[in-house]
């Protein structure tokens, strides 16, 4: 199963540590952990579900591209890191 971690602001509506789930892209390993944590994906994708803008994904220690991060395809011993970027004045 892949590995799936969040940064702290989302752990607030997700998992609150490492977690793992199955999926062959790292779209199908989120959709597990969005069928667990309601909030969760009106934070990562928007109404139709693409990656919002200020949400980067980390594969196995590479930043995906936004427009292909979902698509990106996992093993079993891959990492994704899912972080979003804060702003505020």
């Amino acid at each position: 199963m892949a590995k799936l971690v969040f940064t702290s602001h989302l752990r607030a509506v997700g998992p609150t540590g490492d977690s793992h789930f199955e999926g062959s892209t790292v779209l199908e390993v989120l959709d597990k952990a969005f069928a667990e944590h309601d909030l969760l994906q009106s934070y990562i994708l928007d109404d139709q579900r693409r990656l919002r803008k200020h949400i980067s994904i980390f594969l196995d220690g590479v930043r995906l591209p936004a427009g292909q991060a979902l698509a990106s395809p996992v093993s079993n011993t891959s990492e994704i890191y899912v972080m979003q970027a804060l702003s505020g004045g």
